[in-house]
């Protein structure tokens, strides 16, 4: 599946794991570190689009900070 980020509006954990390029028990570390947003659907775990460009944006901004 190669769909941009913007085209798609939730995503499975198997594309967040993708996309993210993380493991599935970090992808559930970072929720439950309350890093990483998602959303249920019945028995599914998904992610916003917006919630993965957060995750994104949290960790730009720790590596800023590390190097400064």
């Amino acid at each position: 599946m190669n769909t941009p980020l913007e085209d798609t509006q939730l995503y499975r954990i198997t594309d967040a794991m993708r996309l993210l390029k993380l493991s599935r028990s970090l992808i559930y570390d970072q929720i439950r570190a309350g890093r990483l947003s998602s959303v249920k659907q019945g028995r599914a775990r998904l992610f916003t689009a917006n919630g993965i460009r957060k995750y994104i944006a949290l960790l730009e901004t720790e590596a800023a900070e590390e190097a400064a």
